[in-house]
């Protein structure tokens, strides 16, 4: 497993240099591209050379033991109690970085979610998420930008999508898609009872125009007039916009903006997520019996996971998490969830190479 790392090392080296070129410093499209692939590789290395320092630092204990010295022989096997826990540690760490990454891991991604049963406490949930989502994304430095917005009556969102962009944001929410039920007593709830409501969250990546051909032959785009909050703008100008994608019946509404190009620009970067996003399903479903290392199927109806407000408690049903700390998760510190989620896959993708004699 470990035989080409000598050349990835190589590679990273190599790539450090170039760095260096002053045709590379003036391009700056070539730089950012060349320091990717280094980010990328840096970890593998690092954990590599350390693997062979504490490789090499046992066998210079081992050597120190075979002395007759019997303060040397002591020091070294003190050397070595310390050194040999840490190559299984070091070669488990390597495995993990040496899995396929998924290609998308680094995109930002589009944030859509609905309100289901439920009604206006369905709504009420859907706000909550988008604000623990929201701020998840602010602990991490992301921008988060709203590019369409349906509130409920009473308040929340019928339906919200956002745009969250930043460092490997799709690799940290890629596994929220799904359907997120609520366990709580509605503040409109007299008698105390709890109430069941759910909501279906659909995280997609976002499509750059080189990810997905769109014919403008196959729009079919309208205008009209914005309703809602909005003053006199919303009754006086047809600045929404509905676009249809008409060979796959898609469609996407965006109204939010003042400006119609705004709107059509907003609309145009959901709906070339969604048609993305299709693909993707498309191709996963294609090779499904070879998807050993999933958390969960991606279908956007399968339920996976609780909010028990009562019992302050999450569960996330895929793989068996429960916390009971929901309150802090709501106020946005889902990292546990995230890395668990990850850490899940990981061990699945693992197994699945060990077992291919990996």
């Amino acid at each position: 497993m470990f035989a080409q790392l000598d050349e990835v090392e190589a590679r990273y080296e190599d790539l450090q240099a170039r760095l260096a070129d002053p045709e590379v410093l003036s391009d700056p499209r070539a730089f950012a591209k060349l320091n990717q692939e280094i980010v990328a590789l840096r970890e593998v290395v690092e954990v590599w050379r350390e693997l062979r320092d504490v490789q090499s630092a046992i066998d210079e204990a081992k050597e120190l033991r075979a002395e007759e010295d019997g303060d040397m022989r002591e020091l070294a096997e003190a050397e070595l109690e310390e050194l040999e826990p840490r190559v299984p540690e070091l070669e488990h760490q390597l495995k993990l970085l040496l899995l396929p990454r998924d290609p998308m891991d680094g995109k930002n991604c589009v944030l859509e979610i609905r309100a289901g049963t439920g009604g206006d406490e369905s709504a009420l949930f859907s706000g909550d998420l988008f604000e623990m989502y929201s701020r998840f994304a602010t602990s991490k430095g992301w921008k988060v930008e709203i590019l369409s917005s349906s509130p409920g009556t009473v308040g929340g969102f019928k339906e919200i999508i956002a745009l969250i962009a930043g460092a490997r944001v799709w690799s940290q929410l890629k596994w929220e898609s799904g359907v997120h039920r609520v366990q709580r007593v509605p503040a409109t709830e007299s008698q105390g009872r709890i109430h069941t409501s759910a909501c279906t969250v659909a995280i997609l990546p976002e499509a750059e125009d080189v990810d997905v051909h769109i014919d403008p032959n196959d729009l079919r785009i309208d205008t009209f007039r914005a309703s809602g909050a909005g003053g006199q703008h919303v009754n006086r100008t047809d600045s929404a916009v509905r676009i249809t994608h008409v060979p796959t019946g898609v469609v996407v509404s965006c109204q939010d903006e003042k400006s119609q190009h705004k709107n059509r620009d907003r609309a145009m970067k959901v709906l070339r997520s969604r048609l993305y996003d299709m693909e993707q399903q498309r191709l996963a479903a294609e090779r499904a019996d070879d998807r050993r290392a999933q958390v969960g199927s991606g279908d956007r109806s399968e339920r996976i996971r609780t909010y028990n407000f009562p019992q302050n408690r999450l569960t996330d049903h895929r793989i068996g998490l429960t916390l009971y700390k929901l309150d802090r998760v709501v106020a946005g510190d889902l990292a546990e969830v995230v890395d668990a989620l990850n850490a899940h896959h990981q061990a699945a993708q693992l197994k699945a190479a060990e077992s291919d004699g990996f």
